[in-house]
């Protein structure tokens, strides 16, 4: 029955979520801990770390992730299929549409109108974070005001902002002196 709870899940997250993985994240969060409490704010919040920091889409990993927990690797190929299978079949669609009408008022009309819906989406996403008690330390906050200045204002690559972060972090909750 698990696996059947998963693909419903992940294929609803898949359909609805529009804008890719980081606009997934409240809707994932929404299901897999308020409403089958499949982990806790806290694991899932680790999760969304490691989701960012391994190759490939964060919906995706995180997906797989979840699936594997619950139901090991069976688990999480039905809920990694769920999250794809909608957005496989709309992409098709949608792009046969698109390629044929992208010149069209209405075509952009509809396009000015997802963009705001995609960045609230991960808004949403950052916010639940913040209500859930992750940026509670200001060891946390300290970390997320210079990553979030290093990234806007100067050309860091933001994967070395990751691992610097990572290992920031893992000194500092190890108990290691640490020059930042």
């Amino acid at each position: 029955m698990i696996y059947v709870y998963l693909f419903w899940v992940f294929f609803k997250i898949g359909l609805f979520g529009f804008g890719g993985g980081m606009a997934m994240i409240s809707l994932i969060r929404m299901e897999v801990v308020d409403h089958y409490a499949w982990l806790t704010a806290s694991q899932f919040a680790d999760l969304l770390a490691i989701s960012q920091v391994t190759p490939g889409p964060i919906s995706v990993n995180t997906a797989t992730f979840i699936g594997y927990t619950q139901a090991g690797i069976v688990g999480s190929l039905v809920a990694t299929a769920a999250l794809v299978l909608p957005n496989l079949i709309l992409m098709v669609i949608v792009l046969k549409y698109y390629l044929a009408h992208r010149d069209s008022k209405y075509m952009r009309s509809v396009m000015s109108i997802l963009l705001p819906v995609v960045a609230g989406l991960i808004l949403a996403a950052a916010l639940m974070m913040c209500k859930d008690g992750i940026f509670t330390s200001v060891t946390t906050v300290g970390i997320f005001v210079v990553v979030l200045v290093l990234n806007l204002f100067t050309k860091v690559n933001p994967i070395l902002l990751i691992v610097m972060s990572a290992v920031v972090g893992y000194l500092i909750n190890n108990s290691l002196p640490v020059a930042i």
